[in-house]
């Protein structure tokens, strides 16, 4: 890996006392931030731990140097150094008078994403988690880089803070070729996200710190419209982002499901239960446990499922040692276990009617009828993404199909069924078998599936 981090501009803004002392320091290239308050010894933050710089006490003078020689602080208290990648956040009175400052040293590391270079690759949205200070900020600059120069996508970043680029109008050369996008106020994020989208042309849009449910629902907006997007938020791991209400609809939206009591009983659980809602913005999410160690879920919608079902295991990480290979470390998932249950599904009878029936009782159905290996399906009234994900899940040779005519079977929501004559009619003429379900449910439509081809 190559480091840049320009510290020699950070330690130009201190006093000399402590920049002096800084550059004698032996493990200066692992110094995490400098902390400077008021009546206090001067701190570094190494990787190693903390430490004091001086037996000094920090002045009113000290603070008035340093912020003298930085840009000016910014509603949220931050401030940086023309063409660094340096934050300065401060710490103020009750008369506005600044009190303390944290110096955070920007670094921009090329290489780091060589973890996770494949997925990139794959053109899919991406997610990073992570605590504060684990280098998310780091990756998706190394990533707007790599997506820009090396695989010549055209890349917008939309920078909040000024964190990924830098805190000037001309952007750090950390980011490559891809271009920057500064926001006045932080709550306009989401505004900007849009605007990205709609002015610039992206293929792929890179936003940090994804925090509020409008910032989390302009996501979802833009990846309707088959942008790549590649994102952090912090949280620990996927369950974080579950519990996360404004962030839920990152990866789907969670919804409560009342069951009936026969299916309660059968799946061992309560009547309430938690279901994904829909389908992810984000459809990999890379969780940062270290610099050099990484949990990948490269299919979310499933782990979603199965985390609410409480039988996930972690199946995938990722190990960087330096000078060698990456390590990929795979567990394989139970196969199917989301579905597990459903195999008990045999004959008609044993089908509760209430979850799906035959439409068009003129045409006897059985499984006969279908001597073909693919099953062409119509879906009337269903969620075109959520078929595909059901059907790539349960591994079956089935197409769909937006014309009625090639279908061999027509699947839809009843009470949409029901109003749509002309349908009834042109599937009689053609002795095409229709089947409603009584909600838009992974169950329902699943358990109607296995029916029919199993």
């Amino acid at each position: 890996m190559t480091i840049d981090e320009d510290l020699t501009k950070l330690l130009e803004t201190l006093p000399s006392f402590l920049s002096n002392h800084i550059n004698k320091h032996t493990d200066k290239d692992k110094i995490i931030e400098i902390v400077m308050d008021l009546g206090r010894r001067p701190e570094a933050r190494f990787s190693t731990g903390p430490e004091y710089l001086s037996q000094k006490i920090i002045s009113w003078q000290d603070l008035e140097y340093t912020t003298k020689r930085i840009s000016k602080f910014s509603a949220e208290n931050r401030a940086g150094i023309e063409r660094t990648l340096h934050r300065i956040s401060c710490i103020r009175n009750r008369q506005f008078l600044i009190t303390g400052l944290t110096c955070r040293i920007g670094r921009a590391i090329f290489g780091t994403i060589s973890l996770a270079r494949d997925l990139l690759e794959s053109g899919q949205s991406i997610l990073i988690l992570g605590k504060p200070g684990v280098g998310k900020t780091t990756i998706i600059r190394e990533i707007a880089r790599v997506l820009s120069d090396e695989m010549e996508k055209r890349v917008i970043i939309v920078d909040t803070s000024n964190e990924i680029a830098g805190d000037s109008d001309i952007p750090h050369p950390g980011i490559g070729r891809a271009r920057r996008m500064q926001v006045a106020q932080t709550d306009l994020q989401h505004h900007v996200m849009i605007e990205a989208v709609e002015n610039h042309m992206p293929e792929v849009i890179i936003i940090d710190e994804i925090g509020t449910e409008l910032e989390a629902l302009a996501a979802r907006t833009i990846a309707e419209k088959g942008v790549q997007l590649v994102g952090t938020t912090h949280g620990n791991c996927l369950e974080n982002v579950i519990k996360n209400p404004p962030l839920t609809d990152l990866i789907g939206g969670i919804q409560y499901v009342t069951l009936s009591d026969e299916e309660a009983k059968r799946r061992k659980t309560q009547k309430s239960i938690l279901e994904r809602k829909g389908y992810p913005a984000f459809q990999i999410v890379i969780e940062i446990n270290d610099q050099n160690y990484w949990t990948i879920h490269e299919n979310v919608q499933e782990s979603v499922d199965l985390l609410l079902r409480g039988n996930f295991t972690i199946n995938q990480t990722r190990k960087f040692i330096q000078n060698e290979k990456t390590f990929i470390k795979y567990k394989p998932l139970q196969p199917n276990l989301l579905y597990s249950n459903f195999n008990t599904l045999q004959t008609l009878e044993s089908v509760p009617q209430k979850s799906w029936a035959f439409k068009n009782t003129q045409v006897e159905f059985s499984r006969q009828e279908f001597p073909q290996k693919t099953l062409v399906v119509y879906s009337y009234s269903l969620s075109f993404n959520l078929l595909k994900e059901i059907i790539s899940k349960l591994n079956l040779n089935i197409i769909l199909t937006k014309e009625v005519k090639k279908a061999s079977i027509i699947i839809g929501l009843k009470k949409h069924l029901q109003q749509n004559q002309k349908l009834q009619h042109l599937a009689k003429q053609k002795n095409i078998p229709i089947y409603g379900v009584n909600r838009s449910s992974i169950y329902q439509i699943t358990k109607l599936i296995q029916f029919i081809m199993l």
